[in-house]
């Protein structure tokens, strides 16, 4: 086993306390197990399913312009409901943002379809606390071979639920917080809205039944397949391969092919030296595209308090 500094938990109100090791309060009570693992199977499958009728439909010359549009037109917003919405500034609180903004990145995140808002926050956390160390929801490491913990880092963790972090322990300020307790409670709307939206899409731009369904294909399968994986990559490729230029007591990575498709969160060694830091990509060439959204955010007046992280501070990190 590595050697690590105390963990962190978060306590109370969002403050990190020190620790040694789990304890039965980290973990989130199970209830409805079954249907949870049922479920998460089904959003697993199915977009593996929509996969072979895209490979059909290109085949067979069905692909229609629409359908690439309407992809594009969901993989943007959704993504970044994911990495500036539960992430950056609902996860590690690295910018401050009117209500408005709040609700509609927790909004956006949720259609995703990555599993509740506070379920979602509460685990990251918990990894946080843990980094790759016993209590880490999703490590690729202590496991019984690479790729054996390459696939429960990427996919395995979310049919376990002994590790699943407890949400009033790791969560309390979201719990507390009406809008986001809201939309948390109404996971499954805002799930059928990232559904339909990709439908109605179709429709007005393809003009027809079969441009409907198909942008229901590619903005809801394809995109969630796409999206999901990409998600997952973060947990698993980025913890095994990659670069490292700080001193961290973990096993981040930075991975910069995936940060196109990541919108920049797989500057992930980055990330774990400065977490509370608004912009995972630290230098010039290391794009950033959410870093970008947050930076456009604050020049509109909608965001604040955005964390940065100075040349000096960074240098002093930097590993021996």
């Amino acid at each position: 086993m590595l050697g690590h500094a105390p963990a962190l938990r978060q306590g109370p109100r969002g403050r990190l306390e020190s620790m040694s090791g789990p304890g039965p309060e980290d973990v989130q009570p199970t209830a409805h197990e079954n249907v949870d693992r049922f479920l998460t199977g089904l959003v697993t499958v199915v977009p593996f399913i929509a996969l072979a009728v895209v490979a059909w439909q290109l085949w067979n010359d069905l692909l229609h312009p629409s359908d690439v549009v309407v992809f594009g037109l969901m993989y943007i917003p959704l993504a970044l409901g994911i990495t500036v919405g539960f992430h950056r500034h609902l996860t590690h609180r690295s910018f401050k943002a009117r209500p408005w903004v709040r609700s509609t990145l927790a909004i956006l995140g949720s259609a995703a379809i990555e599993g509740p808002v506070i379920s979602w926050v509460a685990d990251h956390r918990k990894h946080h606390a843990f980094s790759d160390r016993d209590g880490d929801p999703h490590s690729p490491h202590a496991h019984d071979g690479l790729l054996r913990g390459l696939f429960h880092a990427h996919l395995g963790w979310l049919f376990i639920h002994t590790e699943r972090a407890n949400r009033r322990r790791y969560a309390p300020d979201l719990l507390d917080d009406p809008a986001i307790a809201f939309i948390d409670r109404t996971f499954g709307l805002w799930v059928l809205a990232g559904l339909a939206v990709p439908f109605g899409l179709g429709w007005l731009i393809g003009g027809s039944l079969d441009t409907a369904l198909t942008g229901l294909l590619w903005g809801g399968a394809v995109r969630m397949l796409v999206l999901h994986h990409v998600t997952y990559s973060i947990n698993s490729l980025c913890h095994v391969f990659g670069r490292r230029r700080f001193a961290v007591d973990d096993q981040s990575r930075n991975l910069a092919w995936l940060s196109v498709l990541s919108f920049g969160e797989s500057w992930h060694h980055n990330h774990h030296a400065f977490p509370t830091s608004a912009h995972h990509g630290l230098r010039r060439r290391e794009l950033d595209l959410s870093s970008l959204v947050i930076r456009g955010l604050r020049r509109l007046g909608l965001a604040w308090d955005v964390v940065e992280i100075s040349p000096q501070r960074q240098a002093g990190k930097l590993a021996a």
